[in-house]
C-alpha cells in the first residue's frame, strides 16, 4: 500500500489531460511583448503565476500588468508568485505601465497586484495612480482592475474605485473550507464583503471574481460559493482548472472534464450572472474584453427587453 508522501508524488507526476495541453510560446508579437515589459522594468501575472495562456494572449498583444513589485507578502498554497518582504514603493510605476499600454495600444488593461501587507494601504493609492495615468494617456482604454483584499479596510477599496476603473474584480479563488489550506492569509468572508461594499460604493461599476476547481472541494461546495457571489451582487464570473505550478506547491485533486465546466457555468447563469466564462484554461483575466463586452450586451438586452415588457 502507498503511503501518503508516495499518492501525493503520483498525483503530482499525473499527466494533463488532453484539453489542458497548450502551444509553447514564441510567436513574433509575444516576443516583442516581452522585450517591451523588460525595457520598461514592468511585471505581468501572465509570467509569474505561470499562466497557460500567456503565448495566446501575447500573441494578440493583450497582458495584465502586475503593478507594486514581484514579491508577496503573503504564501498562498497554489500561488506561483514568489512571496517575502518587499523592497520599497516604486512611485514611478503608473506613467511606466501607462506609457506601456499607450505604446501597445491597447484597448483593454488589466492591472493587478502583488498582496502589500506592509503598506497601510495596500497599495491603493498605486492602483488609483495608475488608473489616472492609463486615462490621461489612452483615455479611450478600458481598464480593468484586479485588487487584493486590502485586509478588510474599506478606506483602499474607496480609493480605487473613486480612480474609475470599468471593472473591479477580486477573486474568491476557493471554497471557504480550504481557505486555511490555500489562502492563508486571506479571509473567505472578507472577500465576499469587499465585493459587496464595492457595490455599494460605486453601484455603476461592475465587479468580477474567479473560482479555481480541483483543489479538492466537492461539487456543492462549489455550487455554493457561486451562489454566494451572487448574492454579494457580483455581475462576472470566471471558473478554471486549478493547476499546480510546482511540486512545491498544492497539488491538483483532480481534473475537471470539460462538460462539468459547461455544467457549472449553466448553473451560474440560472442564478443571475450577466456573464460567466467557464473552462479548463479560463483564468481571471483570459478574454477579459470579450467578458466585459459580453456583460455589457446581456445588460443591454435585459434593459430592452424589460422596456419592451413595460
Amino acid at each position: 500500500m502507498a503511503t501518503d508522501a508516495q499518492a501525493v508524488t503520483i498525483q503530482r507526476r499525473r499527466p494533463k489531460p488532453a484539453w489542458l495541453k497548450v502551444r509553447a510560446p514564441g510567436s513574433p508579437k509575444y516576443q516583442h511583448l516581452k522585450e517591451l515589459m523588460r525595457g520598461q522594468a514592468l511585471h505581468t501575472v501572465c509570467e509569474e503565476a505561470h499562466c497557460p495562456n500567456i503565448g495566446e494572449c501575447w500573441h494578440h498583444g493583450t497582458a495584465t500588468f502586475m503593478i507594486l513589485g514581484d514579491i508577496c507578502t503573503r504564501a498562498c498554497g497554489y500561488c506561483a508568485v514568489a512571496h517575502g518582504r518587499p523592497a520599497g514603493l516604486d512611485t514611478a510605476e503608473p506613467e511606466r505601465v501607462a506609457a506601456a499600454a499607450d505604446t501597445m495600444k491597447l484597448r483593454y488593461v488589466v492591472i493587478t497586484s502583488v498582496d502589500r501587507d506592509d503598506l497601510p494601504d495596500g497599495g491603493a493609492a498605486i492602483f488609483a495612480e495608475t488608473v489616472r495615468a492609463i486615462r490621461r494617456r489612452r483615455p479611450e482604454c478600458r481598464i480593468e482592475v484586479l485588487i487584493p483584499d486590502f485586509q478588510g479596510k474599506e478606506a483602499p477599496l474607496a480609493a480605487v474605485l473613486d480612480a474609475g476603473p470599468d471593472i473591479l474584480n477580486h477573486n474568491i479563488e476557493t471554497v471557504p473550507r480550504l481557505y486555511r489550506m490555500a489562502r492563508p492569509g486571506g479571509r473567505y468572508q472578507r472577500s465576499l464583503d469587499l465585493l459587496r461594499n464595492a457595490r455599494v460604493h460605486a453601484p455603476h461599476i461592475p465587479t468580477k471574481s474567479g473560482l479555481m476547481v480541483g483543489l479538492g472541494e466537492e461539487w456543492d461546495e462549489v455550487v455554493a460559493t457561486i451562489a454566494d457571489l451572487a448574492e454579494a451582487g457580483c455581475g462576472i464570473l470566471t471558473i478554471g482548472q486549478y493547476l499546480s505550478p510546482s511540486p512545491a506547491h498544492l497539488p491538483v485533486a483532480r481534473y475537471y472534464h470539460p462538460d462539468e465546466f459547461e455544467m457549472l457555468r449553466v448553473t451560474a447563469v440560472n442564478m443571475g450572472f450577466g456573464h460567466v466564462e467557464c473552462g479548463p484554461l479560463v483564468r481571471s483575466s483570459y478574454h477579459a474584453h470579450e467578458q466585459t463586452n459580453a456583460f455589457e450586451q446581456a445588460g443591454r438586452q435585459s434593459s430592452a427587453g424589460a422596456e419592451t415588457a413595460s
